[in-house]
């Protein structure tokens, strides 16, 4: 009897010590950089997104397209540069992240990405990595 004890602890310890198979690679995950939108998504609405085109005169949004849960929104921002000089533009988020144009006294169009920070305040970088502070209209 003690034999079959025996043997049962070394089948035990030579299959738990096997090495184990390595995990599935995780997805990847969407970074701030790599937004789903793009600055020139703003100039022009497609056949789909028209199909769902809103405007409410309640809400800051210009307009907005899409199904509940999956919303594009458009909005007039303004806001300041990291030197304190004044900015205004146009974006469009999806969820928390977006991007858009914003227009300053001596660059005509900065293309941006957005970040909502709180609501109606937005986060945005420029490709140089010059930060702005905006707002909707």
């Amino acid at each position: 009897m003690q034999k079959n004890y025996f043997t049962l602890l070394l089948l035990f310890a030579f299959y738990s010590c096997q090495k184990a198979s390595a995990p599935p690679p995780l997805p990847q995950v969407n970074s701030f950089y790599k937004s789903a939108i793009s600055a020139d998504d703003r100039k022009t609405i497609t056949a789909e997104e028209a199909k769902t085109y809103h405007v409410n005169p309640v809400y800051k949004y210009e307009y907005r397209t899409g199904h509940p849960g999956h919303y594009k929104y458009n909005y007039h921002v303004k806001g300041i540069n990291v030197l304190g000089d004044s900015v205004f533009g146009n974006i469009n988020t999806e969820g928390k992240y977006g991007a858009g144009i914003l227009i300053t006294d001596s660059i005509p169009e900065l293309e941006i990405n957005t970040e909502w920070v709180s609501h109606g305040k937005l986060k945005a970088i420029d490709k140089k990595g010059n930060e702005y502070n905006l707002v909707v209209k």
